[in-house]
């Protein structure tokens, strides 16, 4: 089979390799349909690692995906061969003690599709994956919103974690997949106003259809000012979604006192800091965002009742042999870019 392989930064290559086979009794072999190209990817592609995590080349990247399932092993249940399947690209053991408290996300033992050092990804026409990873999505849904489930349940988990309530004022710095994922579960909650902000214009106009009420580009406006100014005592919940000290900053900046600032940017920086007298004197509250856990029903039945709108993510499509190309348009944000595609 082909599969689209990481040689080197900044470096692609088709090859072919074998396709893989069922081991265990709860394996399912998927043909993958259509892959999402995801920020972390990026950080592969043009650094070769995300913090500890770092790629022994060549390495297959890619975890949003989604497919037809081919073949099932003996006791798989769950889904059944011609089924149309969304994938959550986490591997959990489900023995530890993580597990077994409900927080799957951060197993002792997580695996995760496209992760270095733990399972090759799904830049590939077949992927092994556990039944456990996957959720059957209606005829009536396409293979691309399908992929969308992966962020769509990042900024579903972050919702629930943040525990917003009715008519909060909320800020979204950072308005890519992820920002955006955070922002029509946001919208479900029926906030007060919402206020995002980011560098990419095409991505202020896309949240602006999604239902933002103010939107900003802090390359062309004081931020700090420009909200502080409208909503004087402060933001609610602040999500972070760019992994940038200097939005970091920005955010300390906004919130009202007993705030929280919802972390689900990944820095490429090492380190990042606070300023304590700040988040002290405010007694702001800081939470991290590990992935999802458990999201995924509840996702694809919000985008089968048509709770959430979609088209406005789907922005490039692209070919296995084009992966350069397209990798290249998102990691330099060209072209207005908000997700782009590989079909298989």
């Amino acid at each position: 089979m082909k599969a689209i392989k990481l040689v080197d930064l900044r470096k692609l290559e088709i090859v072919d390799i074998p396709k893989p086979k069922i081991v265990n009794s709860d394996d399912v072999l998927i043909k993958i349909k259509s892959v999402g190209i995801c920020g972390s990817d990026v950080h592969y592609y043009k650094s070769g690692k995300i913090g500890s995590q770092v790629v022994e080349y060549p390495f297959t990247l890619g975890h949003e995906c989604s497919g037809i399932v081919e073949d099932i092993g003996t006791e798989v249940k769950k889904v059944k061969i011609g089924d149309k399947v969304a994938i959550d690209p986490a591997i959990t053991c489900g023995e530890c003690d993580q597990c077994l408290i409900g927080r799957e996300n951060t197993c002792r033992s997580l695996k995760f599709l496209g992760c270095p050092g733990q399972v090759e990804g799904s830049f590939s026409e077949y992927i092994v994956m556990p039944e456990t990873s996957l959720c059957k999505v209606p005829d009536t849904m396409s293979f691309e919103q399908a992929v969308l489930t992966e962020p769509l349940c990042i900024g579903s988990y972050a919702l629930k974690i943040s525990k917003q309530e009715a008519h909060q004022n909320i800020a979204i710095l950072g308005l890519g997949p992820i920002g955006l994922s955070v922002l029509v579960f946001s919208k479900l909650k029926n906030p007060e106003n919402i206020f995002g902000t980011d560098l990419i214009n095409e991505r202020l106009d896309v949240a602006r259809k999604l239902g933002i009420n103010y939107g900003f580009n802090p390359n062309k406006e004081n931020i700090i000012k420009k909200i502080n100014s409208i909503c004087q005592d402060g933001i609610d919940i602040v999500f972070e979604c760019a992994g940038e000290q200097e939005i970091l900053d920005q955010a300390i900046d906004i919130l009202r006192p007993g705030g929280k600032l919802i972390m689900i940017g990944i820095p490429e920086a090492e380190n990042i800091s606070f300023v304590p007298d700040k988040m002290r004197r405010k007694e702001l509250t800081l939470i991290n965002i590990r992935r999802q856990c458990g999201e995924l029903p509840e996702v694809i039945e919000n985008i089968a009742q048509g709770r959430i709108k979609l088209d406005p993510f789907i922005t490039h499509r692209f070919k296995p042999e084009q992966a350069a190309e397209a990798f290249e348009l998102v990691s330099n944000y060209k072209d207005g870019v908000i997700k782009a595609f590989i079909s298989f």
